[in-house]
């Protein structure tokens, strides 16, 4: 295994549009980064260069607790040999979780033996997304509008189809997945001299807790949690679990390059298609709003039960209109029988988008949806991900990285489903400032 000593950070995205917003995150704030789809060879590493950042993409959040461990253990081995201060497990801003699904206690039980330190700091919230965690409660706001709900209230998340949101204290919540007990440090804290804020947490590591729960409610707060952390990073490596606030708390305390310049986004050379696999209301908005697309909806019976040459003619349906110059939105409608899971159906829109691209030589291409991201993107021959400009906040437009030359340099979008402006795909087409 190539050693990459420059590395400050290593993390592991749960899903891959979550992997994509750290990446944008290092990327924007100056640091040398790469997202790798996989625990990268040695070779992917030597091609990707000196690095600051090192990220790995996965699916975890979707995964069972079996699963997860197979798929996290050779994540920790790597980042130890890598020796990088500190192993980011990135969760979803809203911690969307549950005991026998994306479990962030499998996820903690698995990668703590690679670190050192006994410190498992969990940042609790995400400004910039409008997600706010204060005295242990968390709070987020509803797509692009203003107005914030407490996470247990929240119109989408308390009732996502698979890990609803019905706790909004995060120490109770992940209590439930086995991480206990989690002390909490409450923003006010942040106000007083380091030397307080070191002796409260001293005190709450005194009971050896299993994590301890960071509260995030305002901007300024990530400068204290980012030095409180990488103060004890230095001492021993260890393991941070949160969203990509984790990555905005530690970069107050490095020196970089400078900030990415946010670069004007040029219009797409040809035409865009974009798979949307989200049931969730922003992303229903996005596709109202997205009048630059021919409208396709994809019958999920006929994804997972229509047979081999009734997906193909769907294919052959898309890459038809995109030879035309026509840019195509394929949205997924209908609902599955045969008791399919939500992965089987993300399954099958990945093979459907790797059925589209070996077709028409796209340069463009967007997908919106957790696990339909993250596995369309597994479906694809490619190794490695790099940021190209923000597009929305929890947006990011990447380039693909392939040994495959129709595939290498392939500029992708990925987003959660309550992630975007409503003119999303219409940026994705056109342009943005």
């Amino acid at each position: 295994m190539m050693a990459a000593p420059t590395a400050r950070l290593g993390w592991y995205g749960d899903d891959f549009t979550g992997a994509t917003d750290t990446l944008a995150t290092a990327a924007q704030a100056g640091l040398r980064t790469l997202l790798f789809l996989g625990v990268p060879t040695a070779a992917q590493l030597q091609r990707a260069g000196a690095l600051d950042a090192i990220g790995i993409a996965g699916a975890a959040r979707a995964m069972a607790p079996e699963a997860m461990r197979a798929e996290l253990a050779p994540v920790g081995r790597f980042f130890a040999q890598l020796r990088v201060p500190v192993l980011h497990y990135k969760v979803c801003s809203t911690f969307d979780s549950a005991p026998q699904v994306g479990s962030i206690g499998v996820a903690v039980q698995t990668l703590r033996p690679y670190v050192e330190s006994r410190f498992v700091p969990i940042v609790g919230g995400q400004p910039s997304l409008g997600r706010y965690c204060v005295f242990g409660h968390l709070f987020a706001r509803a797509g692009s509008t203003e107005v914030v709900h407490r996470i247990d209230r929240h119109p989408t998340m308390s009732q996502h189809p698979v890990t609803p949101m019905q706790e909004s204290d995060l120490r109770l919540h992940l209590a439930r997945q086995g991480v206990q007990p989690v002390p909490g440090i409450a923003y006010p804290l942040y106000a007083q001299p380091l030397t307080d804020q070191e002796k409260a947490l001293d005190a709450a590591l005194a009971g050896h807790p299993a994590a301890v729960l960071m509260d995030v409610g305002r901007p300024e707060d990530l400068r204290a949690v980012g030095q409180l952390v990488w103060r004890r990073a230095q001492q021993a490596r260890l393991l941070a679990v949160g969203p990509s606030s984790v990555v905005q708390a530690l970069a107050t305390q490095w020196p970089s390059t400078g900030t990415t310049a946010a670069a004007p986004l040029a219009p797409a050379q040809g035409p865009v298609f974009v798979l949307a696999g989200s049931l969730s209301p922003v992303t229903a908005q996005q596709v109202r709003a997205a009048v630059s697309y021919a409208p396709v909806p994809v019958d999920v019976a006929l994804l997972l039960q229509g047979g081999e040459a009734a997906v193909q003619a769907l294919a052959d349906r898309l890459g038809a209109l995109l030879k035309e110059g026509r840019s195509v939105l394929a949205v997924t409608a209908g609902s599955a029988s045969g008791g399919a899971t939500s992965h089987e159906i993300a399954q099958a829109g990945g093979r459907l988008l790797a059925r589209v691209l070996a077709q028409v030589p796209l340069r463009r291409i967007g997908i919106a949806g957790g696990d339909t991201s993250s596995l369309a993107v597994q479906s694809l021959a490619a190794w490695g991900l790099s940021y190209r400009a923000s597009l929305s906040p929890g947006a990011a437009l990447c380039r693909l990285h392939s040994d495959h030359p129709g595939l290498d340099g392939l500029e992708i979008m990925l987003k959660g489903g309550q992630m975007g402006s409503e003119d999303l795909f219409e940026r994705l087409l056109h342009g943005a400032a």
